[in-house]
């Protein structure tokens, strides 16, 4: 049983950052778009379907004036007759691709045919950096290796999108600067701790704050730019120099963020439900980062005095928390995703002892964590019995980074399949 309620604590978190009746009831209150001439809509992200979906409907006596093109991830699809979802790469790659350019051109060719009273609408969510790609200076296969390199070292996603937006002609509030008619509203979903507009899916339609410079220093800080590609480091250099356009640092006022849904509105739709089964709930907040283990230590030893000490409540007791932390991968990982490694940490430091009466669950917003078919996983003291029966030591899976392969093995992953929105994660404790 605790499993099941662990899992409908998560399934609230998601179900309430679902984006088409969040894009739906946005429009429906915006009669300056509503009657506009043309309706550009453009962007990109897991959630782009719904947020499609969400505005054919409330245009839905205007649609013949709506047109427009969405990066999504391939496989991915929604009843739509004016916005054509282009499938920008493969499910489960969260990377860019040669196909995602393509659509990222055609809307900046949509954008720079703008009249002057035509509106766009741009769709952002989760996302979004790998599936909106359009290489300035280099090719996509430098930019691809130089985001591995940033990703393996564990930068922060802050890091990356700052040495992304500057080796892009949409990002960093490039797609908007396309833009040549009336208005532009940005409607975001946030996977980023924070919901910093310049951060998620790297800012295309946001100010930049950073610069070429900074690009540089990122790459610096972790080592990186005696192995990033040449190409990369020319260009970067050129733009510190002054020999390069820097990003848009202002944006006219008629270029509008707006975030509708995001990793705080899922935490308390969890409490809500968590309070709903009989739980006193600990919330640890949105803006958890950094190190998964580190992070899965610290909780580990909340549970440890909320069963020792009745601190800082007694159970049954829910704790939650979001955000988004990393993974700093050594030599021949295995195969997993933060979320799965989050779990297998908290397990490993419980023991099987400390897990009795515990319940943990972490999974990705969007249904995708790492490179697997696994949103994330789950696991109890009956999780130790699959592990002996199994002969298999947590600690050395852990240590590989190979939590798919224990938990694929003793039963535990969370395969909800894509879920169509993507606000980072949400992880649970459950202390019965």
């Amino acid at each position: 049983m605790s499993r099941e309620r662990a899992r409908a604590i998560w399934n609230a978190a998601v179900d309430v950052v679902r984006p088409e009746p969040l894009v739906r009831a946005v429009l429906e209150e915006e009669r300056e778009i509503c009657e506009a001439p043309r309706v550009i809509v453009v962007g990109a992200g897991k959630a782009g379907p719904g947020m499609a979906a969400g505005l054919e409907q409330a245009f839905a006596d205007r649609l013949a004036h709506v047109a427009g093109v969405l990066n999504v991830p391939a496989g991915m699809s929604a009843p739509l007759k004016r916005i054509r979802l282009h499938a920008a790469r493969p499910p489960g790659v969260n990377e860019p691709t040669a196909a995602g350019v393509a659509g990222a051109e055609e809307m900046l060719g949509l954008l720079r045919g703008a009249g002057p009273e035509d509106v766009a609408v741009c769709l952002l969510s989760g996302g979004g950096s790998a599936l909106l790609p359009a290489p300035d200076g280099v090719t996509l296969a430098d930019k691809l290796a130089v985001t591995k390199l940033l990703h393996r070292c564990g930068a922060s996603i802050d890091e990356m999108n700052c040495v992304r937006k500057h080796l892009s002609r949409v990002k960093g509030g490039r797609l908007a600067e396309a833009f040549r008619g009336k208005r532009l509203v940005s409607l975001v979903i946030s996977d980023v701790v924070g919901d910093p507009l310049d951060v998620i899916a790297s800012g295309p339609t946001a100010p930049d704050p950073t610069t070429f410079e900074d690009a540089l220093a990122v790459l610096g800080r972790y080592g990186l730019t005696p192995s990033a590609p040449d190409a990369v480091l020319r260009h970067l250099r050129s733009g510190a120099d002054g020999a390069l356009a820097e990003t848009p640092k202002a944006l006219p006022a008629s270029v509008e963020n707006r975030v509708i849904g995001s990793n705080r509105v899922a935490l308390d739709a969890a409490r809500r439900k968590a309070e709903e089964l009989g739980y006193r709930v600990l919330d640890l907040g949105s803006f958890v980062e950094g190190e998964t283990r580190h992070v899965a230590t610290a909780v580990a030893g909340v549970v440890r005095s909320v069963r020792s000490d009745g601190v800082p409540f007694k159970p049954p007791v829910c704790v939650l928390l979001g955000g988004e932390t990393t993974v700093t991968l050594g030599d021949s990982p295995g195969k997993g995703g933060r979320n799965q490694e989050f779990v297998l940490a908290v397990l490993a430091k419980l023991g099987a002892r400390g897990m009795r009466g515990v319940t943990v669950l972490s999974g990705g917003t969007d249904g995708e964590d790492g490179p697997t078919d696994a949103a994330g996983a789950v696991a109890d003291a009956g999780t130790f019995a699959g592990i002996a029966q199994h002969r298999l030591a947590a600690e050395d899976y852990l240590r590989r980074h190979d939590a798919y392969t224990l938990f694929d093995r003793v039963g535990g992953l969370i395969r909800s399949g894509l879920t169509g929105t993507n606000v980072m994660d949400v992880r649970l404790v459950l202390i019965d």
